[in-house]
């Protein structure tokens, strides 16, 4: 089977199941994206992958789009979708939407409920939107981002 230019594999690991190469990489494009491109100094190993399902989505071998999922109470008091990201050369294949399907999938899935919370910066309401959420509360800054 070949795979096309668009085509995103997805995988879903807890913790313990990820090799080292692949926490090197998702942590390297979370500090990418997040840190650098965003210029946003803030504490990235924060202690919770460890609780976390880490949906992650490799073209070519590398890893290119990925969440961390929670069960309901380990984040927030509902399930809960993190750290979306896509690396900047693959934002316009469509992975980002790619992956939050697959993490959706995978709350449902691994904790059986569809009840999922998240935190998203402001420029992306219309995207998360998209996915069936709903924007609630007042907007606030996080790390100087709204």
């Amino acid at each position: 089977m070949s795979l096309s230019k668009t085509d995103l594999i997805i995988t879903v690991k807890t913790f313990e199941d990820l090799n080292i190469r692949e926490l090197y990489e998702l942590l390297q494009l979370r500090s990418e994206v997040f840190v650098v491109e965003q210029d946003c100094v803030y504490q990235d190993l924060d202690g919770k992958d460890q609780k976390a399902l880490h949906i992650i989505g490799t073209r070519n071998g590398k890893i290119v789009a990925y969440t961390r999922c929670f069960k309901p109470g380990d984040y927030f008091a509902e399930a809960a979708i993190g750290r979306v990201v896509v690396a900047e050369e693959f934002r316009k294949d469509g992975y980002g939407h790619q992956i939050m399907k697959a993490s959706v999938a995978a709350i449902s899935e691994h904790y059986k409920t569809n009840i999922i919370k998240l935190s998203a910066q402001t420029y992306l309401i219309d995207f998360y939107n998209s996915h069936g959420f709903k924007t609630t509360g007042e907007s606030y800054l996080e790390d100087g981002i709204p």
